[in-house]
């Protein structure tokens, strides 16, 4: 079972790459890939946690004394069902609630034309500058927000200013990688650099001189190669008839305003309110939604006009949230925890250990290894087999030891390639997985027209950094 569950998780990979082709919706892969891992674990549960990989089942029933004592199958389904299920869960759920929480708020901005405070401004039509115009945006607004949020209201603003749909997935390509890049050199900007952070394996003050010039030529390459290939202006912007979109009746410029200042506000305040309550960031992100959600309501309750106010009520705007790319995170984030239950991300992780001494071959696979694996789980794997070291404690005469020591290489590069490795293919993000939700993109597409792109920033921020710090 052990092998095959790898097997199985190779070929629902396949189905998720391949969906135009077998007619499959991605989300149905994944969703029955996530419950056919922890079946095939439970199944098999003496077989593969016999052998306690990582230690982990050992840790718990040492932890829980009044298990010793029942039959071994019960202690297994103790420790899945109860234990480790529910736990991922949990984590899970703050991403999931995290997500609608974003989209909705983004979904309220751009159902009362919030977003034309900057599209307005946005005057270009050419589609270089354009280009370079949305992708800076991207990288530093990443950095404030996350790479997950920022994504998505990128797309938001693409759908004003972009008609055809192949080159509005050109331009959302390209919002990924941006928001990929911008992310990994700030300790708020991804959900694994929140985890090094909070750790204390990077601070502020280190990860951000560190990355920042790596992570912006990751950005850079892939815009000039693109540049050369494209020409012209665009013939109009969608931002006149963005109206036609929703079919509601137009917001006041008041109320856009207001609008567009609670919901950006409220984006801006979720690392805030997790800084200052030490509470998961998803929480931040509901409070803001809720602050909104009320506001809208006081507003409307003003207005006489019951047919406006229930078209544009949250309530209503709720139902346009993606539910699809919300499920699509949770059968796949439920296949990798089943993966790091089994011990597959921690054999994975031992084998990069004894095979290389230096930090820059492990952190560079499992970049490219986190364009198909959710990069959470392999950070946190990389985490539990490689604490931080104290400077302390450091033998100066060991550079594999020196790079374990809090802001060294091996965190600065692990932050770095799992962030914007996942660029390489569209699954392998966040900001990848709503993107192609929201905006459709064929999985073949993005292959053809962005990996390279992604490849050829990746390792070009990887020689930045090289040059930089050796």
């Amino acid at each position: 079972m052990f092998l095959l569950m790898v097997v199985l998780f190779v070929l629902g990979y396949a189905a998720i790459a391949l969906e135009h082709n077998i007619k499959v919706n991605k989300t149905a892969s994944a969703l029955f890939l996530g419950v056919a891992l922890w079946v095939l674990l439970m199944l098999d549960a003496g077989g593969i946690l016999g052998t306690d990989i990582g230690g982990r089942f050992g840790e718990f029933i040492n932890s829980h004394p009044e298990l010793a004592s029942l039959p071994k199958w019960e202690q297994y389904v103790n420790y899945i069902a109860d234990n480790q299920i529910l736990g991922f869960l949990g984590e899970i759920s703050e991403i999931l609630f995290f997500l609608m929480g974003a989209m909705t708020i983004v979904e309220i901005v751009d159902q009362h034309g919030g977003f034309k405070i900057i599209t307005n401004r946005i005057k270009t039509r050419n589609k270089v500058k354009l280009l370079w115009i949305i992708s800076f945006v991207t990288f530093f607004l990443s950095a404030v927000l996350d790479n997950l949020t920022t994504s998505i209201v990128m797309v938001a603003l693409l759908r004003k200013l972009i008609d055809g749909k192949h080159d509005r997935w050109l331009y959302a390509g390209m919002v990924i990688l941006a928001a990929n890049a911008g992310g990994a050199w700030s300790p708020i900007g991804d959900v694994t650099t929140i985890m090094l952070w909070i750790k204390g394996n990077v601070t502020t003050a280190g990860i951000i001189p560190k990355l920042f010039f790596a992570s912006l030529v990751s950005l850079i390459v892939p815009l000039v190669a693109l540049s050369f290939t494209l020409k012209g202006d665009f013939a109009q912007s969608l931002d006149s008839s963005s109206e036609k979109v929703h079919s509601v009746t137009p917001a006041t410029r008041r109320e856009r305003h207001l609008i567009f200042i609670l919901g950006v506000g409220a984006l801006l305040f979720t690392p805030v309110f997790k800084v200052l309550t030490h509470l998961p960031p998803f929480m931040g992100m509901l409070l803001g939604l809720s602050v909104l959600w009320i506001f809208t309501e006081v507003m409307y309750h003003r207005k006489h006009n019951l047919d406006e106010r229930e078209k544009r009520t949250v309530a209503r705007v709720i139902k346009n949230v993606d539910v699809p790319t919300i499920l699509f995170f949770l059968g796949i984030l439920m296949a990798v925890d089943a993966l790091q239950t089994a011990g597959h991300l921690t054999l994975l992780s031992q084998w990069l250990d004894r095979s290389f001494t230096s930090p820059y071959p492990p952190n560079i696979l499992i970049g490219l290894l986190s364009s198909v694996v959710d990069n959470v789980p392999l950070v946190a794997a990389a985490m539990g087999m490689h604490p931080a070291v104290s400077p302390d404690l450091v033998n100066t005469a060991s550079a594999i030891s020196s790079a374990y020591v809090a802001d060294g290489d091996f965190w600065n590069l692990l932050a770095y390639c799992a962030g914007t490795g996942g660029s390489i293919l569209i699954i392998g993000s966040a900001a990848g997985v709503a993107v192609m939700g929201l905006e459709k993109i064929d999985f073949m597409w993005y292959l053809k027209h962005i990996s390279l792109l992604a490849l050829l920033g990746y390792f070009a921020g990887i020689l930045t950094y090289f040059l930089m710090f050796g």
